[in-house]
């Protein structure tokens, strides 16, 4: 009786393990560095920032 038993849970070691290789025997496909950051601007660009042109301002007060 008692190796019917250690027979029987042999067998669904052996049954376990081969479920846990076919789910978890291969290792995963490797993610690229590219693919792990994404690239966002934090704030909306503004076009006031960039308006300011030094040499308009020269030639409108200083001539």
């Amino acid at each position: 009786m008692e190796q019917e038993t250690v027979r029987t849970r042999e067998d669904a070691d052996g049954a376990e393990a081969t479920a846990r290789h076919a789910r978890f025997g291969r290792l995963p496909e490797p993610v690229r560095i590219e693919d792990m950051v994404e690239e966002r601007p934090a704030t909306s660009p503004d076009p006031a920032r960039h308006a300011y042109n030094p040499d308009e301002w020269l030639v409108r007060y200083c001539l």
